[in-house]
């Protein structure tokens, strides 16, 4: 699985939303890889798997994808933050295809 983290282009802004029934998350895009098939990034507190989660990511000229998923992984204490991963569900073939198109860009070293 590709991943790259979404920075050095400029193409998106600075903070990806991830939220739950529970709670919101604003997280800065250094701290997120995005896969063709699912995101991981820190969180500064823990989510239980199986929780689902909606990540919105959205470009500098207004394009938004938004994307539903699981978390499959949450490993970390309180004290060092929490490292999330999490599978999309439900993926549409426009958003795959932008997904993937984001995995094998430029975002940087992944």
């Amino acid at each position: 699985m590709s991943a790259k983290r979404l920075t050095g282009t400029g193409a998106f802004q600075t903070s990806v939303s991830v939220s739950s029934r529970d709670s919101k998350l604003e997280l800065s895009t250094e701290t997120v890889s995005v896969h063709r098939n699912g995101i991981e990034f820190r969180s500064p507190k823990a989510f239980n798997e199986w929780s689902e989660m909606t990540v919105a990511l959205q470009s500098k000229d207004g394009r938004r994808i938004s994307c539903h998923g699981v978390i499959v992984g949450c490993a970390g204490t309180k004290h060092t933050g929490y490292h999330i991963s999490m599978v999309f569900t439900g993926l549409n073939s426009e958003t795959e295809k932008q997904l993937g198109t984001m995995a094998r860009s430029e975002f940087g070293a992944g």
